[in-house]
């Protein structure tokens, strides 16, 4: 056994290895430091010349450097060797270099052993459809690399040996496939995750901030990732309509803005709702952020709407307990009109007047200007709006620096601003004109999908209003940058941008096929997160209760999943053992439809019989085709136990190959009768 572990094995064992992991090592291209798969094309190159030039391997004085370098380059660069990227980033170094002293069987098998979790390790970072389509083409190629591996044949270098062991690891991984389907369906999905992930794991999550300040919200808009998607399952209201709720802003320091403190016991504020509800459904993406993102304003009347561990604070942001770092989907109520705070009471007043002082002189003197003309917070308000849209003031993508006086500088100077610009510059125009106002940070908008009636919000729809608190009508939203750029709120974001080239691709308008494709696409993607990524607790209860037509327990669950594997393993044991022998060698399975073709017509070889004497015998039994079955005997013996050569040249080879075609046409062209 020991010594069958030693021996070399066949020329496309390296192939099959070499081309799994580049496959993999691919995939971990937009996950881990570029030198990382640089380093594995490098010794993945050494590798094959070796394999094709007979060159030697390396010896273990520099093997050794090679791995402590390895080592200390993956410390310098991730500062640890724990974690997610840093272990995982280690593990691709290893074994791209135990390629360059992988030689034997028993090294082959180790290398596909840890390949295969090694390249289950992309889940870790991604669980796109696409990739999980990648992992199958690696574990294919794992899976013949194994194959080939273990085989010793003499055949085993044959030109056609790589059909077969593809076709074989086909076989292999379709075997698999019921037993992985079951497993999938009735395993018992356990609520929240079995372990934890790595803090590290969080680092790449973008999302709205717990603050603003002037720059953060454009540059959020820049990225085109997947915020959201929300599907109505009635009329989706209009553009203008769909402003999602995200934190709330009460403190300003100087140019930022941040949320109450949760130290603060303020009390939550009321809410009367008029006209229907709009009721959807939200599958949030993970961005490592506490708040739910709910349509503007999330009726909380029944609580069964929101996620078990969802709270709404004072002034009505919906949060989770931990903070979002999987996928989830949740069920939100929103009405489109409503009363918020009918009171306003004074500590909540004096959060919404708050303003440093000494800062921003003209603003000040312009607030003061309204107030001494005895405007109400309403003219205020219009006075402020008609400033925004009559003056030349600009929404853009790239506003210019401001200065330390960042409202002055905005309002009086550059007048060249994104939404976060609009949103604080009005309340602190409101504040120093006593109007109570906060800053709400959100999205606003959506692309709706036709293929799949849902709407996309990504991080490029981010975006900054503000709410004022008037006498009688509570919060009531205000929204300047509507003022500036009406179009943003009523169509989206690039159709109100004079510079959106510097948007992403698909938030543009410009390349309407590839959008088209892009929505296409997107719906199957939703369609995996919805079924496969999402198959949760409640959705297998609720498939098993359908399927069977009671309700069911856990214990049941386990009961089924036992009964059903049981049934499945013998079925595929009985289809395996019916034929205890699989033929690899394509030279015998030729021969073996040559011996199957002369039993149909009654001629049958004997177990002593050898492959001339068989071939004399059955040209006598069928004398009209003695000399095609001669032919094919004496082919198939010639190509099956000739002496092999010491040296093995291209030029036998070919011959060996040219000889098998031949015997495959002689025997598909004989015809007995």
């Amino acid at each position: 056994m020991t010594s069958q572990l030693k021996l070399q094995p066949n020329q496309f064992t390296i192939h099959w290895l070499l081309i799994s992991l580049g496959i993999t090592f691919t995939l971990f291209l937009f996950h881990l430091s570029n030198w990382v798969p640089a380093s594995f094309a490098v010794f993945a190159l050494w590798r094959y010349l070796i394999a094709k030039n007979n060159w030697p391997y390396p010896k273990l004085w520099l093997r050794l450097p090679l791995t402590f370098a390895g080592g200390i380059t993956v410390l310098v660069t991730y500062g640890s060797l724990f974690g997610r990227d840093a272990s995982v980033a280690l593990l691709a170094v290893m074994i791209a270099m135990k390629l360059l002293e992988t030689r034997t069987k028993r090294d082959f098998i180790v290398m596909v052993l840890l390949s295969y979790f090694f390249t289950v390790n992309i889940l870790l970072f991604t669980q796109a459809i696409w990739v999980c389509l990648a992992i199958l083409f690696a574990l294919f190629g794992l899976t013949a690399c194994l194959i080939s591996a273990s085989r010793q044949s003499a055949s085993s270098k044959h030109p056609a040996t790589w059909r077969v062991e593809a076709k074989l690891a086909g076989k292999l991984l379709m075997q698999a496939t019921p037993i992985m389907l079951v497993l999938f369906v009735l395993f018992p999905r356990i609520p929240g995750p079995i372990w934890g992930i790595p803090q590290d794991a969080y680092r790449g999550m973008s999302g709205l901030s717990d603050s603003m300040e002037p720059g953060s919200i454009n540059q959020l808009s820049l990225s085109s990732k997947v915020a959201f998607r929300a599907e109505f399952k009635s009329t989706i209201p209009a553009n203008n309509q769909l402003y999602w709720r995200g934190p709330v802003l009460w403190h300003q320091e100087g140019r930022r803005w941040t949320m109450t403190s949760d130290k603060i016991n303020l009390p939550t504020e009321s809410l009367e709702t008029f006209g229907e509800t709009s009721n959807y459904i939200i599958t949030l993406e993970p961005h490592n952020r506490n708040w739910l993102l709910m349509l503007d304003l999330q009726d909380t009347n029944p609580p069964d709407t929101l996620p078990e561990d969802a709270t709404i604070k004072h002034d009505r942001q919906v949060v989770s307990k931990q903070p979002v770092r999987t996928r989830i989907r949740y069920e939100g109520r929103a009405y489109l009109q409503y009363k918020l705070a009918s009171k306003l009471g004074d500590h909540e007043r004096s959060l919404a007047l708050q303003l440093i002082e000494d800062e921003n002189p003209k603003t000040r003197q312009l607030a003061n200007t309204w107030v001494n003309q005895q405007k109400s917070h309403v003219e205020i308000i219009q006075a402020a709006l008609i400033m925004f849209r009559d003056q030349p003031f600009i929404y853009t993508l790239a506003p210019p620096l401001l200065g330390n006086q960042p409202v002055d500088d905005f309002l009086f100077n550059t007048k060249r601003g994104f939404c976060e610009h609009y949103a604080s510059s009005f309340v602190y125009l409101m504040r120093a004109a006593g109007v109570p106002a906060r800053i709400v940070t959100g999205y606003q908008g959506g692309e709706l999908n036709p293929s799949g009636n849902y709407l996309i919000i990504r991080q490029s729809d981010a975006h900054a209003w503000a709410e004022v608190w008037l006498q009688d009508q509570g919060w009531v939203r205000v929204d300047p940058t509507s003022a500036v750029a009406p179009s943003r709120i009523e169509s989206g974001i690039s159709t109100a941008l004079s510079d959106s080239d510097l948007l992403p691709l698909l938030s543009r308008q410009d390349y309407p096929m590839l959008k088209k494709l892009y929505l296409n696409w997107d719906a199957v993607n939703n369609g995996w997160n919805q079924w496969v990524l999402g198959y949760d607790q409640q959705k297998q209860l609720a498939l098993l209760k359908s399927l069977l037509h009671r309700d069911i327990a856990w214990a049941d669950i386990g009961l089924i999943l036992m009964a059903v594997i049981i049934v499945l393993m013998l079925l595929i044991s009985y289809i395996l053992l019916r034929n205890t022998v699989v033929i690899t060698d394509p030279v015998k399975k030729a021969y073996l439809k040559f011996l199957k073709k002369l039993s149909h017509v009654g001629v049958n070889k004997f177990q002593h019989e050898g492959v001339i004497d068989f071939g004399k015998r059955a040209a006598q039994q069928l004398p009209k085709h003695s000399s095609e079955i001669e032919v094919i005997s004496a082919l198939y013996s010639s190509i099956q136990y000739a002496k092999p050569t010491t040296t093995k040249t291209k030029e036998n080879r070919i011959d060996n190959h040219a000889a098998l075609q031949l015997l495959k046409q002689l025997i598909k062209k004989l015809t007995l009768t």
